[in-house]
């Protein structure tokens, strides 16, 4: 049987990695091993927070949504209380995004919310 040589193969794989590695600081981005680790590494967190940034960004809009509430005199489960039984659905992104851009506008909407109560 003929031997198989895989210099090209394995140069292309090695090539393949250390590219993916590019920005990486010292040696992780130059030498094929550690490139490899930090790597592989790196795609786990990639995975594991592209989940995580929903949940993230949610706990930041109720944030926001909360402390423009308390301004108001009124928390945040109060306020949703009051939107949901004054039959106005606004998702939290756009609560958060009207409670920081256009206060008025969210002052407005928590006195609906209050008199819903």
């Amino acid at each position: 049987m003929a031997r198989v040589k895989r210099g090209v193969t394995k140069h292309a794989r090695h090539k393949k990695v250390l590219k993916a590695a590019k920005g990486y600081r010292g040696r992780h981005s130059k030498t094929y091993k550690t490139a490899k680790h930090h790597l592989e590494h790196g795609l786990q967190f990639a995975y594991r927070d592209r989940r995580r940034k929903k949940r993230d960004y949610r706990g930041l809009w109720i944030q926001r949504i909360n402390a423009g509430a308390r301004l108001l005199g009124v928390t945040y489960s109060r306020f949703m209380s009051g939107l949901k039984k004054a039959g106005i659905e606004l998702d939290r992104k756009v609560l958060a995004d009207i409670a920081v851009r256009d206060p008025e506008g969210f002052a407005g909407l928590v006195k609906q919310a209050q008199a819903a109560l």
